[in-house]
């Protein structure tokens, strides 16, 4: 049969273009475009790995600037804490002056009230004294009908006034 034959010839033909074929496509593929792939990808492990060295260091020097922000944030909270403590003790001290002052302006008015009421007092007493004195004469001149003169009356007034 020579339509056998010529299997063997035509499969042979197409098989070594096959592998010629396959031979190209696989040192193509093997020697120059895999190498090209491998290159990205190892240049995009090194960029991440870069990318990662770099925000590591960006992340340790936030945290350093935080803690300085901090250290700086708690010592200016300390100094206004100061500020206001001495705030309030000079308040405190202008308060209690004040307070000092005003009851030394009213003892001083107490006194001079206490003043003007012990002589009003004394203006009083002798006002009563005078009255007493009258009114133990009359007393006297109705009840006995004696006359008494003022300076007994008086004196027998202030004993009394003294003495009770």
């Amino acid at each position: 049969m020579p339509q056998i034959s010529q299997i063997a010839a035509t499969y042979a033909s197409q098989l070594f273009w096959l592998l010629i074929t396959f031979g190209i496509l696989y040192f193509g593929i093997g020697k120059v475009m895999v190498p090209r792939v491998q290159g990205v990808m190892e240049l995009r492990e090194s960029q991440i790995a870069q990318d990662l060295t770099t925000a590591e260091a960006a992340r340790v020097e936030a945290d350093r600037t935080e803690a300085a922000w901090n250290a700086d944030m708690d010592q200016a909270r300390a100094a206004a804490q100061a500020e206001v403590a001495a705030a309030k003790a000079k308040a405190q001290a202008a308060a209690e002056a004040q307070l000092r002052s005003a009851d030394a302006d009213l003892a001083e008015r107490i006194a001079h009230h206490d003043v003007a009421i012990g002589n009003a007092k004394a203006a009083a007493m002798v006002n009563v004294q005078t009255i007493a004195t009258e009114a133990a004469q009359e007393l006297v001149q109705r009840l006995s009908g004696v006359a008494v003169p003022t300076d007994a009356a008086n004196e027998a007034v202030r004993r009394q006034l003294n003495h009770g």
